[in-house]
């Protein structure tokens, strides 16, 4: 039985609002500027808005360090800024997602400020405190951003837990009279007319009781942890009472950000029996172009890696839960620069990217300028770089450790986060549209070419491609309700499946190189094509879907039974 819903039909955009468009000429976007585009997004066909962090922070993390759940960051405009945007949104048929970062605050949130004042203070337990351990930290664990995930405060002797900057401290969750205060907020929010949330690294906020020492064979100073702090033991309960207080109480959608999340663990996370989340983002599929050493040791990608990662979610959440789907984000650099081709083939690999992405079962996540096929920069400084990340790793590894800071700067070029986030490219003017000021962070130099303004004006844009794409889903259920089947596995260079749903099938064929592929749909695959329903390239007629040569990054969706 399909489960039919409306953020399994919806397609999701994400503003990073510090990025998108400012209306004030102070080089930040801000939430005037959001209203301002609303008009852009609505002709684009997005049903959904995921709005990156807007509550007030001192921006240790670009705004992922909230010092005010119920507030407005004073550079993105006020709460009547925001009640407008939420109005201008509705009025189009369009909802809000807000995102919710609960796994820790920031530490000038008034709850850390008393937390910190004594050891008995009604707000010590809000927050992970330890004594030190033989003049130590209180274990080996390391923050997300280099370093140990503990800092030492004079005030009380003790060390706080912080998984990510030590700005961040991570919130307790074990203590009822937090969760309390979570859930309270939450409702704050919906009250006001969000449409649900999306979970900041939420899977992290149930850790092992103990804290213990992460194994350590090769005697680090710090290690990772992730084994204490992943899908921990209370995860699912805290999941559970969530929903029963708060998610169960309205019509919303929830997803939550998992790093580490296996298929299994998203199955309960998922599955609406057990009434906890809608959807996960899992991060499989960005790590399969890291080394051993993680997201800064470069290698290629191996398509056949990604068809296992992805087929093993399809088949996995089909019937029980439901995906996220998505090939960048804020945290992630750009998905033309990254799995397709940025140069010669830009618009038609990002089409192709597109056209893979959007076929498959889930609901899809288009993040802000891909939809122009925006691309990764490279600046010649680390000066010009403005990530937590990115700026601790180029200390640690260079100016503490002496690597050779060009090789330091490539992986930056490859993954760093402000490949995101340099400004949204709106024209040819200067700083691409976004800001009449000093944008906060410089924008990337193509936007001459690649800008919304020339985009949206002409036909064979990959902007009207996405068009495509999204009015496709709206129209042919198949798109969205499918069972997915891989075909080809061990291909290197086509990525191609088929969907099956009420009688009818959809043949999606995807050339991931920039050589000319022949592709011949396998004998033991029932197939009869009717119609071409998209394509990156002009197909003739159907008459040859069963054998054809691929052009460099071609896409091609046939819809038959």
């Amino acid at each position: 039985m399909t489960h039919k819903a409306w953020w399994k039909e919806s397609v999701v955009y994400q503003i990073y609002p510090r990025s998108f468009n400012d209306s004030n000429g102070d080089g930040v976007g801000d939430i005037k500027g959001i209203i301002e585009k609303l008009d852009y997004l609505k002709n684009l066909g997005i049903d959904v808005i995921w709005l990156s962090p807007v509550y007030q922070s001192p921006n240790d993390d670009n705004g992922y360090d909230i010092s005010d759940y119920q507030a407005i960051m004073d550079e993105f405009g006020t709460m009547e800024d925001w009640e407008e945007l939420l109005a201008q949104m509705h009025q189009r048929d369009m909802k809000l997602i807000m995102d919710l970062v609960v796994n820790h605050s920031s530490d000038e949130h008034k709850w850390f400020q008393e937390s910190r004042k004594s050891k008995d203070n009604p707000y010590r337990d809000y927050y992970i405190w330890r004594p030190g351990k033989d003049g130590k930290e209180p274990n080996n664990w390391e923050s997300t951003f280099s370093g140990s995930a503990w800092q030492y405060d004079e005030t009380t002797d003790e060390y706080f837990l912080h998984l990510f900057s030590k700005k961040q401290p991570d919130l307790n969750w074990e203590n009822p009279k937090l969760r309390q205060e979570v859930y309270k907020m939450m409702k704050w929010w919906l009250d006001k007319g969000v449409d649900g949330f999306r979970m900041d690294v939420i899977n992290f906020i149930s850790k092992v009781p103990g804290l213990p020492d992460a194994p350590n064979p090769e005697g680090k100073k710090y290690v990772g942890g992730g084994q204490y702090f992943i899908d921990g033991p209370r995860i699912h309960e805290f999941f559970a009472e969530m929903n029963q207080e708060v998610l169960s109480q309205y019509d919303i959608m929830t997803v939550g950000e998992m790093p580490g999340v296996n298929v299994e663990e998203a199955k309960k996370y998922t599955n609406p029996e057990r009434k906890e989340l809608q959807m996960v983002f899992q991060f499989e599929h960005m790590d399969l172009d890291s080394g051993a050493n993680g997201k800064w040791d470069l290698k290629p990608l191996d398509l056949r890696d990604l068809k296992e990662s992805i087929s093993r979610w399809q088949t996995g959440l089909h019937g029980v839960g439901w995906n996220s789907l998505y090939l960048n984000n804020h945290d992630q650099p750009r998905m033309v620069s990254r799995f397709g081709n940025d140069k010669e083939y830009r618009v038609v690999s990002a089409k192709m990217l597109g056209t893979f992405l959007h076929m498959l079962q889930g609901t899809p996540y288009v993040y802000q300028g891909e939809e122009i096929g925006m691309t990764n920069v490279q600046f010649d400084s680390i000066e010009d770089y403005k990530d937590i990340e990115i700026l601790n790793m180029y200390k640690e590894k260079v100016v503490e450790g002496g690597a050779d800071p060009a090789k330091v700067m490539e992986s930056i070029y490859v993954k760093g986060r402000d490949n995101a986030r340099t400004p949204f490219q709106w024209d040819s003017s200067d700083n691409a549209g976004f800001t009449t000021g000093e944008p906060w962070l410089k924008v990337n130099p193509n936007f001459k070419e690649v800008n919304a303004e020339q985009a949206v004006l002409d036909e064979d844009s990959i902007y009207q491609y996405y068009r495509q794409l999204i009015q496709l889903r709206k129209t042919h259920p198949i798109i969205v309700y499918g069972e997915y089947q891989l075909i080809l596995p061990e291909d290197k260079q086509i990525y191609a499946y088929t969907r099956s749903f009420e009688g009818e099938k959809l043949l999606v064929v995807t050339n991931f190189s920039e050589e000319q592929v022949s592709f011949e749909l396998p004998n033991d695959v029932a197939f009869d094509a009717k119609e071409v329903l998209i394509s990156n390239y002009p197909v003739s007629g159907i008459d040859d879907f069963r054998a054809f040569t691929l052009k460099p990054y071609e896409a091609r969706v046939y819809k038959g039974v």
